[in-house]
């Protein structure tokens, strides 16, 4: 796949390795780089997911002194053919999930969050 047709995402995190193992292990992501302690970047389809730890450039402080780090309300948002499934399979595995399940007009959606607190947003649309 061209660089063109990625969609690139950063992520701050605690440690690279354990979100390395997090992606690939429980939401299909494979490892495209990685210099590990530091950064690497994993893809899922044509998601990349760039994953910075306090060592990479992307977690140097800030002229003002402050520190980029993990959190936030930002998330990736992966769509899923069986929400139920896919939590009970995650919840089974240990994860840690911020809410129960919400649902809409447009569909059901929960949080997932990675070893660094960034929330992974599930979701299976209305008629699914």
């Amino acid at each position: 796949m061209s660089e063109q047709q990625m969609v690139n995402v950063r992520y701050m995190v605690d440690d690279v390795q354990a979100s390395i193992d997090f992606y690939t292990k429980h939401l299909g992501f494979e490892v495209r780089t990685s210099a590990a302690p530091a950064f690497a970047d994993v893809t899922r389809g044509n998601l990349r997911l760039l994953l910075s730890g306090p060592a990479s450039s992307a977690g140097r402080a800030m002229s003002d002194g402050e520190t980029p780090g993990p959190g936030g309300w930002n998330r990736i948002h992966l769509i899923v053919d069986d929400l139920d499934a896919e939590v009970t399979r995650l919840r089974d595995a240990g994860l840690s999930f911020r809410n129960e399940t919400v649902t809409g007009p447009g569909g059901s959606q929960t949080l997932l969050e990675d070893p660094s607190g960034n929330f992974v947003e599930l979701f299976q649309p209305a008629g699914r």
